[in-house]
This record gives C-alpha cells, structure tokens and sequence, in this order.
C-alpha cells in the first residue's frame, strides 16, 4: 500500500470528524423541536451523549485506519471488531428491543432455549413459550392483555373482543423512547406488573417461535439466561440477548476477516452496513447466517488460494458449518458450490476430494431433513394445499409452478422488474426496524454506500487478480442461483396465487453473499490509479454511524 503523507491523513480525518459534527448540530435542531412539543427535554440529552458517543467513535476510527502523529496504521482485521463493536451498539439503542424484522418471534425463540439452557419449563401443554410473568411487558407495553390463571401459568384470555396489545418498538415513535427511559430509571415495578406477579411467576406468550435449528439462537438465549439468573428487568433481558448476539457476530465476521487471503477490505465494508450493522444488533437469527456464511465463504477461499492442503480438520470445519447454516434458510446451501474452487490436488486425489464433498453436503442433508423435512414435504407434495396465512388465501406449491412454466417465469420476470430497486435500498438500509419506511437511510447517502462498496470491489494497483474466467463466472452463477433459490423459496411460502409479484423477498437476504459477489468485479479492464481503501472505509464507517444519529432524530419527532 502507498505510504499516506501526514497531510493527507489529516485532511481525510479531518473531513470526516467535521461532517460528523456538523450533522450532529444539524438534528439537534429538529430533537429541540420535538422537545418544545413534547416536553421530554431528556431527550436532548440522549441525543447529545449519543452525538458525543459518535464523534468520538470517528475520532477513535480515525486513529487506527490512518495512525496518528507516529502511531502505525493498525491492519483491518484489528480495526473491525472496534468498529463492528461500536457502530453495532449505535444502532442496538436507537431501535431498541423487538422493534426488528420479526423480531418478537427471535425473541421467543430465544427465551424458549434460554429456558432449556437452564433447566426450566419452557413450554406450556399447548405448546406455547412460557416467560416471566413480568416480561409480558415487552409484548404488551400498555397492559392491554385480559389474562387468567391457566394451568399455574398466567395466560391471555381467548375471547373475541380481546384488544390486540402492543409490542415495544411496533411501530417505533417518540413514546417508545419516553417509556423505555421510565424503565430504566425506576426500580419499583407498576401496579400492573404487581398485579400478574401476585397470579404466577411465568406467563404464556402468545407468540409462536420460529421453527428453525436451536442453535441459531444460541447467543441471545444465552443473554437471556444471564439476565434472568442476574435478576434483570425486562428491557435489561432484552438488551442483554441482543448484546450477545452482536457479540458473536463481530467475533465470527472477525474469524472471517483473518481468514480471508484477500478481499479484507471488501467483507468490512459489507459488515458495516446500516442494514448489517442494524441486524448484528438484534435478536434476528441473519445474524448467525451471515455470519456462518461470511465465515464459510473466506475458510474456502482460504483453503483455494492460500493453504498447501486440507486437512481433516478443514472438512469437519466446512461440514459443521453448512450444518449450522442450512436449517435456517436451506438456499444458502447453495454456497457449497465454493468448495469447487479448491483445487482436487489439494484433496491427495479424487478419492479423498469425493470423501470431502459427500462430508459436507451430507451433513447439510441430514440437518436439512431432521429439522426441515416436514416443511419441505409439505411444499413439494402434490397433495397438500398451501394457504397463505397472512393474504388468507391459496399459495403455490411445486408442482403448481411446473405445470405452468410461462407463468412462473412471468412472475420471476415482473420480480426483478418491479422490486430490484426495493431489493437494493433494503439491502444497504431502507426499512430499518420492523420494515418501516420512515425509519430508513437517506438515498443519497445509500447511494454513497454503493459507490463504495463498487470502489472497494474494483481492482487498485498491484493487486493480484484472483477470480478470472471461469472462476468468476462459477461465483455469479452461486450467487444468481442462490438469489433464484430466495425468490423460488418465497414465492412458495409467502405469495397468494393472486400475485404477480413474488411477495416477501428483502434485499437483507442477499448480504451473506454480497462480498463473494463483489470480489469477482476485480478484472483488468477497470484498475484504479490509487489505493484509497482505508479513505472510503472510514466514510462508510462514519456514514453508518450518521444514519443511526439521524433515525433518532426521527423517531423524536414521530410524535
């Protein structure tokens, strides 16, 4: 890399620092105005300690991506976890708990495990989660419930005129905020909150968990438990399972990062991302996807381009992880297809190569069939209707779309059409917390994350082309098949017979494979003159952190 003169790093540093401070002056306008409305002048002070919390944050970035005075530039992969860290708890407390995608069934699913890890009931005889009689609050935050003694636990009542209570942060307005300080401040709990403890110590939730592999939850259930043995209130619980999760995110990104042989530059940048850094701070399980699918990703490029061989050991790790990732969302097993770029020799021979894949995609298959094999029968059996819950009506199977061909390709057809602009803002940060499209990043400043991202990808001087001819292309058809495969899997679980649309796809599920993708972009054609990595990822960096800044800014106003 060309050594930066002094000049140089200041000027980058100094440009970010004064952006970042001239937008936190720029909003605390619109925070006071909200105050003058609502009366809440603390929010004036949350607002500047988290504008003080950014700015110092970029000064701290700013440090280790340019060295300070005669301080050495720190290396990416020891610059991410500080990053990855920070920026994360950025977004962790400006959307607070259960207010991310489908956040309310993570966080079930999460205290179900927390309730096995622990030795406790964790299901009542109807199969529902069971809770702390007090964390009824998080899933009714005004005391909306009816409720009964069943079976020893307090239970919902089921009655017709039964009001629909209300999640914490759904939607996300300024009284989230107010409540969720009222909370954090008071030790003694609300007559409410009194009244169901009296009745039972643990509550039925009405919410059902997701059906997926335990282990996906594993890192927020193990917050939960903490903070149930720690005796925490419900908001502390929440924070403390999404803490964790943002924990493992940031360790297996950098496990990733130090196993990439190139390419560095490119995954943190990814990481970065308002929408990344936004589910790496929640109980979503994306985040053990990505994760998991990050890690996969740079192990087998490691094991291409880099080790002299592999060993047992680096089949186990490729097997287990597929086995992790593909319960969850089985079209990533797709990306087993990038164990073909290690070469056979690597293997001893075609012997032990064939001994390899069948270790990997058989461990997938297995997990696939335990904990998905009555799913996938019921969308591939020619008997079984599909209904569409949430449209109430009929849903395709597979036998459907193979017998009307031009159908289904008229409906992937007007998919990408229609929706690619959709699938590109809510990859890099549109419709943050619970799809809400006021709680988003601004089009400019996605477009200034996509000029970078493509700035990263492209190739700089020196750099050694890796991907080429028939490698790159292999890359493009693993990532087209597995963006065919996320469309394929929606439109059967979540598209009424009536749409011409495939219903349900987010841009969120292309980012586990969005830097693979964008490393295949290096070629000879397109070869930058400088080497401004390090510049462009302290702008995505300080650009994420302003996205955050601002959705609180936001929020304070949606009164």
């Amino acid at each position: 890399m060309p050594k930066m003169t002094l000049k140089k790093i200041n000027k980058t540093w100094t440009v970010g620092m004064a952006a970042l401070l001239v937008m936190c002056l720029w909003h605390l306008s619109e925070v006071q105005m909200s105050v003058q409305a609502c009366g809440d002048k603390w929010l004036t002070g949350n607002y500047l300690a988290l504008a003080a919390a950014l700015l110092g944050t970029g000064g701290l970035l700013g440090w280790f991506f340019f060295g300070g005075l005669k301080r050495k530039e720190k290396k990416l992969e020891e610059i991410y976890p500080v990053a990855g860290l920070l920026l994360g708890l950025f977004y962790l407390f400006v959307l607070p708990p259960l207010s991310g995608p489908d956040e309310i069934s993570h966080y079930i699913s999460a205290y179900q495990l927390s309730s096995h890890m622990m030795g406790q009931p964790a299901n009542s005889e109807d199969g529902h989660v069971l809770v702390r009689t007090q964390d009824w609050f998080l899933e009714d935050i005004y005391g909306d419930y009816e409720y009964e003694v069943k079976d020893g636990y307090l239970t919902k009542k089921e009655q017709e005129d039964q009001k629909e209570a209300v999640v914490l942060g759904r939607p996300l307005k300024e009284a989230v905020y107010r409540l969720i300080h009222e909370k954090l401040r008071e030790n003694a709990p609300g007559e409410i909150q009194i009244e169901r403890e009296a009745l039972g110590e643990m509550a039925v939730s009405p919410y059902p968990p997701v059906v997926t592999t335990p282990a996906a939850y594993f890192p927020q259930a193990l917050g939960v438990s903490l903070a149930r043995i720690l005796k925490l209130n419900s908001l502390w619980l929440a924070y403390m399972g999404r803490i964790c999760n943002l924990l493992f995110f940031v360790a297996v990104t950098w496990l990733a990062m130090k196993r990439l042989p190139f390419g560095k530059e490119i995954l943190f940048g990814a990481a970065v991302l308002p929408m990344t850094l936004h589910l790496s701070a929640s109980f979503s399980y994306d985040v053990w996807i990505m994760a998991w699918i990050f890690y996969f990703t740079s192990y087998c490029l490691y094991l291409a381009y880099d080790a002299n061989r592999v060993k047992i050991k680096d089949v186990a790790v490729l097997a287990l992880v597929m086995a992790l990732v593909g319960p969850c969302k089985m079209v990533y097993g797709v990306f087993m297809g990038l164990c073909l770029l290690i070469p056979v020799r690597k293997f001893g021979g075609w012997r032990n190569w064939l001994l390899s894949a069948g270790c990997v995609l058989g461990a997938w298959a297995l997990v696939m069939v335990v904990i998905n094999g009555q799913t996938v029968s019921t969308y591939v059996s020619p008997e079984t209707e599909n209904y569409i819950v949430w449209a109430e009506e009929t849903g395709y199977t597979l036998g459907t779309l193979l017998h009307q061909p031009y159908q289904t390709l008229r409906i992937f057809f007007n998919t990408i059409m229609w929706q690619a602009e959709q699938y590109h803002l809510t990859m890099i940060g549109a419709y943050l917390g619970n799809l809400d499209p006021v709680l988003d990043v601004p089009y400019v400043l996605v477009m200034a994350f996509t000029a970078g991202l493509l700035y990263l990808a492209f190739r700089k001087p020196g750099e050694v082309l890796v991907f080429t001819g028939g490698k790159r292309l292999w890359v493009w058809v693993l990532c087209l098949s597995c963006i065919g495969a996320t469309m394929l899997s929606m439109l059967l679980a979540w598209t009424p017979q009536g749409s011409q649309v495939i219903s349900g796809v987010q841009g969120r599920y292309f980012l586990p494979f969005l830097p693979v993708l964008l490393m295949s972009f290096k070629n000879d054609t397109l070869v930058l003159t400088r080497d401004g990595n390090r510049k462009v990822l302290y702008g995505m960096c300080c650009g994420a952190g302003y996205a955050a800044l601002r959705i609180f800014a936001v929020v304070s106003m949606r009164l």
